[in-house]
């Protein structure tokens, strides 16, 4: 039960802005007992996701302190672009290290549709992690 928790919690941190690594956890509680492999991956896929979620919020905070003038130029315009083009599918690529975190908090400045952006940045994660244990386990 323990490991549950600390998978959940160390997914959630890892997709904020803080630096993490939970697919290094993730591989460190299979290689010890591989039989709670779905319920590990279902949780860091959650935790993960909600942290997201949060940088997503932040990200609406956000709006009170920049201008969209200004964050159409500089280090965001890369990322605004993407969004612009592909909307909340974007979001897929939210389990990407450090541009992904940049992604939920950008998509939640432009005020993106919360319900589908949430389903985006679940689906891409959920991937992320069943790829982790499936190279983790030998099935790949």
């Amino acid at each position: 039960m323990t490991e549950l928790w600390l998978m959940f919690s160390a997914a959630f941190l890892a997709a904020t802005l803080l630096p993490g690594g939970s697919e290094v956890l993730l591989v460190a509680f299979l290689n010890d007992d591989s039989s709670n492999w779905l319920a590990l991956v279902i949780l860091a896929s959650v935790g993960n996701t909600l942290g997201s979620i949060t940088s997503y919020y932040l990200g609406t905070l956000g709006r009170f302190a920049r201008s969209p003038e200004e964050m159409a130029k500089g280090k965001y315009k890369r990322s605004l672009d993407l969004i612009d083009k592909y909307g909340y599918w974007a979001l897929l690529l939210a389990w990407t290290p450090i541009f992904g975190d940049l992604l939920c908090l950008l998509a939640g400045w432009m005020k993106l549709p919360l319900l589908r952006s949430t389903l985006m940045i679940l689906i891409g994660k959920s991937v992320r992690y069943f790829l982790v244990a499936g190279l983790a386990l030998h099935w790949l």
